[in-house]
């Protein structure tokens, strides 16, 4: 290896970020505050009565959800009754709940450029001042109906938001999620997200088990990983891998998100019982994986039901 390489590696360790990849998938040595290694987190859970569903379907199966990603095409479609009432249901059952706001890139003239050729290579940002302050108002009308848990893709925005929780403008225990839309994955993106005040981060869903060793490497904030992606996205389904992924994870959410393209599943034409039998899928596929786990890795530990670190909705 050139005395170039080494030096820069070098000079990569002493920033807090490994010079090479985790190629030997140690075991990460962190867990989350009940020593749990990994959790289960079920996306799409689009209206109250897909959080419904999910939660019967889960009783059903005897499996712990410990997180949902909610309204993926955007909580602007449901009215201020149905998100109450979501987040009335999602504390009953000690789920954390993330919303998926608007207002976002592609609600806005952004549209027509995204779908060009190069335009759809630019980042997932939002354009302007006028939009962010519409995607911060949606936030705040969800934090009105009770929720505390939010998808954020833009450094931009999570950087006003965190400035917000500081100067408590949006109530203290409000957490981000950082999303696979921003694009993150390396332990040196991770440390940037994790500085701006992300509280987890979704890398991309093709990141190799090294790469996930050396990003738990360098942050504490748990690690979303898709277990199951949207063939759009790739399609990977790393059920067989999850026992190493929790190892060098850990502490890391598995995240469930079958189906063809979120732009054609989380459309909000798509009708309520759709999403009622969708979500049903997801937690059986989520029961697979627990079974792969509790075969093949019973030293890894996940959480029981609503373990009390987890940030529940206050409707």
């Amino acid at each position: 290896m050139s005395d170039r390489l080494t030096s820069i590696r070098d000079f990569m360790e002493k920033q807090g970020i490994p010079g090479r990849d985790g190629y030997d998938l140690a075991p990460s040595g962190k867990a989350f505050p009940d020593g749990a290694n990994f959790r289960i987190e079920i996306a799409g859970v689009e209206r109250a009565s897909t959080m419904e569903a999910m939660i019967k379907e889960a009783e059903k199966r005897q499996i712990s959800i410990h997180r949902a990603i909610a309204t993926v095409g955007g909580c602007t479609y449901c009215d201020f009754e149905e998100l109450r009432s979501m987040a009335q249901m999602a504390r009953d059952a000690k789920i954390e709940t993330i919303i998926t706001v608007g207002h976002r890139k592609g609600w806005d003239t952004a549209a027509k450029e995204m779908n060009t050729r190069e335009g759809s290579m630019q980042g997932f940002r939002l354009r302007g001042s006028d939009n962010i302050s519409y995607h911060i108002a949606d936030i705040m009308r969800a934090i009105d109906a009770g929720f505390r848990g939010f998808l954020v893709y833009d450094e931009g925005v999570l950087f006003i938001l965190n400035k917000m929780r500081e100067q408590g403008l949006i109530p203290a225990e409000t957490i981000f999620k950082f999303s696979v839309f921003g694009g993150y994955c390396s332990a040196a993106g991770a440390k940037v997200v994790e500085s701006l005040g992300a509280n987890s981060l979704n890398p991309i869903s093709d990141v190799s088990r090294p790469i996930l060793a050396s990003i738990r490497k360098a942050i504490n904030i748990p690690l979303d990983v898709y277990t199951i992606v949207v063939n759009s996205f790739g399609g990977n389904f790393r059920a067989w891998e999850a026992p190493e992924i929790a190892k060098v994870a850990s502490p890391c959410y598995f995240k469930f998100e079958p189906g063809t393209a979120e732009d054609e599943i989380y459309m909000p034409w798509i009708s309520e019982e759709w999403h009622e039998g969708f979500i049903a899928e997801k937690v059986k596929i989520a029961s697979i994986v627990m079974e792969i786990m509790d075969k093949h890795a019973p030293e890894l530990k996940t959480s029981p039901q609503g373990p009390a670190d987890l940030v529940l909705a206050k409707p």
